[in-house]
């Protein structure tokens, strides 16, 4: 919408140019997420609040969760507003990658909603079933893919790209529409898995959606991805907007998540986020980096792997409790302890993966 005022305002005076910058929208983008959320966020904990819409705890968890138990829930309802009014604002909306970014977003954020609805409202403690829930993921990270491989521009679209090699690419094929299809279910659920202490799954979500956002600059840049040998996707510079817009709602909702938290993201925000990120990652064709920086995520998500597997094959169990968060949790560890170490942790896989643009 702002690239609308632009080309009026510009007319008036050639300084309203200015918008039609990436770089500038992205802050913009970042700012008015970041205010977004925090203007919204009181108004909707107070709301959550007066619906007695909170958050149950597990009675086998650590006992440090039970002053927790009716802390508001479903706050990543507030992420999703303000990602979205920024990216609407600030983002080309002629850009097709820019709507397949929003609609899958929203759509797992409704996912999330009806599985949050029912746990909390109607009483129900298993949510959506987990058939149901897998089912709706499905339907809609399949939807994406195929309508991304269908509307592929450039060969380097449904390439997988690996990291730190120079030109080795492989075509994936219609194995494009798979590999899609996976990494966006996938990432939803692990997300989803992380959200078990306050602010752990956000923090890492802000830093991947950042370090995303520089892919993205670059993969859109054809000089940039040239000189760094990584794969020019036309266009997709302006999914900067939108992981500018995933920052700062990001941002703006740790102010409220940080320990202790005064609301929870639920189901409607990790789901969602999730979604985000696998679907940028697939997009600027870094979805192996994406398991590098997201490598949290994949602890968390292996850790209820094993620990499910070895129970049905063994009958014990590997850790303590999982998520593996729990097992450092009952261990002795402060929440805040494994917070902070965990958020360590992604800054410097974050970091090993943005060394992959360079360390060819």
């Amino acid at each position: 919408m702002l690239l609308l005022l632009a080309d009026f305002l510009s007319n008036i005076d050639s300084g309203f140019r200015v918008l039609h910058y990436l770089t500038f929208r992205a802050i913009l983008g970042v700012l008015i997420a970041l205010v977004v959320s925090l203007l919204i966020g009181p108004m909707v904990i107070r709301k959550l609040t007066r619906n007695k819409i909170g958050q149950s705890v597990r009675d086998d968890g650590p006992k440090s969760h039970f002053s927790k138990s009716g802390t508001p829930t479903m706050g990543g309802s507030m992420i999703l507003f303000a990602v979205a009014i920024s990216t609407l604002l600030c983002a080309d909306l002629n850009n097709r990658y820019i709507w397949v970014v929003l609609l899958v977003t929203l759509a797992h954020g409704v996912i999330g909603f009806v599985d949050d609805y029912k746990k909390v409202l109607l009483g129900n403690s298993d949510g959506l079933s987990a058939k149901a829930k897998y089912f709706w993921q499905s339907v809609v990270a399949a939807s994406a893919a195929v309508y991304l491989f269908n509307t592929a521009q450039v060969p380097a679209e449904t390439q997988l790209i690996v990291p730190f090699f120079k030109n080795v690419t492989f075509n994936l094929g219609w194995g494009y529409v798979v590999l899609t299809y996976f990494v966006i279910v996938g990432t939803s659920n692990a997300v989803n898995l992380t959200d078990g202490l306050d602010g752990l799954a956000i923090m890492p979500t802000v830093l991947i959606a950042a370090a995303l956002a520089i892919f993205a600059y670059l993969s859109g840049h054809v000089n940039f991805s040239q000189y760094l040998q990584i794969p020019f996707i036309p266009k997709s510079g302006e999914l900067v907007v939108f992981c500018a817009a995933l920052v700062g709602a990001g941002l703006g909702f740790l102010w409220f998540n940080t320990y202790p938290a005064m609301v929870f993201m639920g189901d409607v925000g990790a789901l969602a986020l999730g979604a985000a990120l696998g679907i940028v990652a697939v997009l600027v064709r870094q979805e192996i980096v994406l398991v590098v920086m997201g490598g949290v995520f994949v602890m968390e998500t292996i850790s209820v792997i094993i620990q499910v597997a070895s129970y049905k094959i063994r009958k014990k169990r590997v850790f303590l409790m999982a998520p593996i968060h729990h097992h450092f949790e009952l261990k002795g560890w402060p929440e805040p302890r494994v917070i902070v170490r965990f958020w360590i942790i992604s800054v410097i896989l974050v970091l090993i993966g943005l060394s992959t643009l360079k360390l060819r």
